[in-house]
């Protein structure tokens, strides 16, 4: 018997960036809950801007944010992994010398930016929703950090792979999207997080659904009895996962959970 679903957002539940969820979705969570199963929503995103896309129903679901490194439910903290001040230091320093990058430094307050790239900002703030504090200097002020976040609009592939294996002896690396490459505590990821939800609510694996659809979602797939990919994910989660769902655009997730529920 499933107890827990968990699914990423943006490119699973949504196409990325945007901030319509369809009104079902939250009228199926709600009859999930009467079954008790939970609903994790696992994401990139902050969890200012998750809060907001769940807002009717923020108290009946767990938050799985910054790729896995902070989960909170109705204000209880399940599990909080932040970075050496020293790596995030280096990290923006480099970053800042890669033309046409902005970058996000997460903390449970909100991002912090340098960057004035009006489409940047306008997918933080206004796909995302999420609080944003644009600085001078970043590190003028030492801070407990979560993830910190590359964006690029055209060379995001490139920049990863050039990036990835540089960082990756000191940080745990993950492509979350087409624009988006995540650098986070080593122990930080979608799956761990699921972990250890299961652990604290005494859930097993077998008891678990999950849904994902890029390369920072295949620790969550294999955290999980029952994994699904969406139709539009990458092939590389199409193998990770037990089953394909329908497409993120067709309502894939909500199809599945529309069979738990009947």
């Amino acid at each position: 018997m499933i107890k827990l679903v968990a699914s990423d957002i943006d490119g699973t539940l949504l196409p990325e960036g945007t901030d319509q969820l369809n009104p079902e979705l939250l009228e199926v969570i709600r009859e999930l809950k009467k079954k008790d199963i939970l609903f994790a929503a696992a994401s990139g995103r902050h969890y200012s801007g998750m809060v907001r896309l769940f807002e009717p129903i923020k108290n009946d679901i767990i938050f799985i944010t910054e790729n896995g490194a902070y989960v909170t439910c109705r204000g209880y903290t399940m599990l909080d992994q932040t970075l050496d001040w020293e790596d995030v230091k280096d990290w923006v320093k480099e970053v800042r010398r890669i033309q046409g990058a902005s970058f996000t430094m997460d903390t449970k307050e909100g991002f912090y930016s340098e960057s004035r790239d009006p489409e940047f900002l306008d997918l933080v703030l206004k796909g995302y929703k999420s609080v944003m504090n644009i600085e001078e200097d970043v590190l003028a002020t030492e801070r407990s950090v979560n993830k910190v976040a590359l964006y690029h609009k055209t060379d995001i592939a490139r920049l990863a792979k050039e990036m990835i294996p540089r960082w990756s002896e000191r940080l745990h690396c993950a492509i979350s999207g087409e624009i988006w490459v995540d650098f986070l505590n080593k122990e930080s990821n979608k799956g761990n997080a699921i972990r250890s939800i299961q652990k604290i609510l005494g859930i097993l694996p077998e008891e678990t659904m999950v849904f994902g659809d890029n390369f920072n979602d295949i620790e969550m797939l294999q955290s999980a009895g029952e994994s699904y990919a969406v139709g539009n994910a990458a092939e590389a989660v199409k193998r990770e996962a037990k089953y394909v769902a329908d497409t993120n655009v067709n309502d894939g997730v909500l199809k599945v959970l529309r069979t738990l529920i009947n």
